[in-house]
């Protein structure tokens, strides 16, 4: 398999995180795949945000599950951006997408869309939560899943095969040699986060991990040639 390269957020690096500004500039960098991340709105609308609360990436204060969608859409998100939905990034995006959920409730909302809009071939669906994986496995067959984890020990690998994950997406700050064969031995693929630098994405190639997430799209050029 080639070497993915994986726009964090988009490209956060250079353009307001989880926009559709941010999400078409990684398509146009030709990044392999875009990850993103999924919040329910009060309303049940499936939106796009890392945060529980809309603090640190707009100009509103408090938790996402407390707004409406309506609400939602009148803060700013960065340069004049407005918090997507879900159904708004796969229409302005080509690539494939790797969609991080962080509850059972939004495997539901999630399970829905892949459903009617038939994307168990284009979303991979991560979490840092085990239960959260094995929901969206249940409702979506042959929906292909990673299990994310910032601390961990081979213990992760374990983790995702019980779940049925077919890739581990992990910290390259934490990642050993050790838990590299672990997941190989187990058919996992390995995905490193956050791959920014020269030394970062040395690393992950010298391990032979599958791919890197990166906050810049020039990762993807230099990957190229980086052995």
């Amino acid at each position: 398999m080639n070497f993915l390269t994986i726009g964090h957020r988009g490209v956060m690096g250079v353009e307001p995180e989880n926009t559709l500004r941010s999400f078409v500039a990684a398509d146009r960098a030709g990044l392999d795949v875009i990850e993103l991340d999924l919040h329910l709105s009060k309303d049940g609308a499936l939106v796009v945000m890392h945060d529980a609360d809309v603090d640190r990436t707009t100009d509103g204060t408090g938790p996402i599950a407390d707004k409406t969608l309506a609400e939602l859409r009148a803060l700013d998100a960065g340069r004049g951006e407005r918090i997507p939905t879900f159904d708004e990034v796969l229409d302005a995006v080509r690539a494939p997408l790797q969609a991080e959920i962080k509850d059972v409730a939004a495997a539901r909302a999630l399970a829905d869309v892949m459903r009617r809009r038939d994307l168990a071939g284009r979303v991979e669906v991560l979490s840092f939560h085990d239960e959260a994986v094995a929901e969206i496995a249940r409702l979506v067959p042959g929906v292909r899943t990673a299990l994310v984890a910032s601390r961990y020990g081979t213990d992760v690998v374990d983790r995702a095969v019980a779940v049925g994950a077919s890739a581990v997406v992990l910290n390259i700050r934490r990642l050993t040699l050790e838990i590299v064969e672990h997941a190989r031995k187990a058919n996992l693929r390995i995905i490193g986060w956050v791959v920014n630098t020269q030394d970062h994405l040395r690393l992950v190639r010298a391990l032979e991990l599958d791919g890197a997430t990166t906050d810049y799209p020039d990762i993807k050029r230099t990957g190229r040639f980086t052995a």
